[in-house]
């Protein structure tokens, strides 16, 4: 799928946006998922962004195992083969691939994995529905996704409250839902998910070094990635606003005092 038939990604795939989905991890964004995994699993990793979290799970499953990784751009996925070639990895495949039709036969996975997905969806009944298709019987459909209405950070500057504010307007703009984190279950069980496990963790930012990481990423995010280009064209915020965002996320992160705090929804569907 080209990039003019994808859905609208609110975050784009501006390089500040492959370094911070860089840093995600099977252990920081998948650990309720880990103690289900076993060696020789077959495993989709939808949406897979640059493949840190699907080679942290391929080395779960072992050699013996098989691991996908599908995305509906190239470009996160030049990145993902390359971080693949760099472990030395050669089991895990990177393909492009709609969750909407995935190209898969019924029952094909063990396990079908979604970070921070359903949240930028139209239809995220339908995409679980379709995931839970390539489920066998008995395997695992895992989602996590965060609930931005629950973020929390000091200090309370006023120019990230309207950061916030301007994230939700644009998201939805694009057919998301940025609090889909407390929507989950009932997403589930209208795709005829049943059998569900529900859990909830947080990313808190606060250390030197996660202050600079995050509120650098995000300084530039908010002036040069598709967030930003989507803000200015659709009237949501100006040039000038979006730079006062920008600098406010430079403070922040100037601050040693400061931390940002994000939920996450868990969801563990059994097939």
């Amino acid at each position: 799928m080209d990039d003019s038939a994808a859905p609208r990604y609110t975050h784009g795939h501006h390089a500040s946006v492959l370094r911070s989905h860089g840093r995600r991890t099977a252990e920081n964004s998948a650990g309720y998922l880990l103690p289900e995994l076993r060696a020789g699993m077959h495993v989709l990793d939808v949406g897979c962004g640059p493949g840190s979290i699907t080679l942290d799970l391929a080395r779960r499953v072992g050699t013996a195992g098989r691991v996908v990784g599908i995305e509906v751009v190239d470009e996160p996925l030049e990145v993902a083969r390359a971080s693949a070639l760099e472990a030395g990895d050669t089991q895990s495949e990177f393909l492009l691939g709609d969750v909407y039709a995935l190209d898969f036969a019924d029952g094909e996975f063990d396990v079908v994995h979604a970070h921070q997905v359903l949240q930028h969806l139209s239809d995220p009944v339908a995409a679980l529905r379709e995931m839970r298709r390539v489920t066998k019987p008995g395997g695992l459909v895992a989602v996590r996704d965060v609930d931005y209405g629950t973020c929390v950070w000091s200090p309370q500057l006023p120019e990230l409250d309207h950061w916030l504010a301007v994230y939700d307007k644009v998201a939805r703009s694009n057919d998301g839902e940025p609090n889909a984190g407390r929507i989950l279950r009932r997403w589930a069980r209208s795709a005829g998910l049943e059998d569900v496990r529900l859990s909830a963790s947080a990313w808190i930012f606060t250390t030197p070094e996660e202050r600079a990481w995050w509120g650098s990423t995000w300084a530039e995010r908010a002036t040069r990635s598709r967030f930003a280009e989507d803000a200015r064209a659709r009237g949501i915020a100006s040039s000038g606003d979006l730079q006062r965002i920008a600098d406010a996320w430079s403070e922040w992160a100037d601050d040693e005092d400061a931390e940002f705090v994000m939920t996450h929804v868990e969801l563990l569907a059994r097939v």
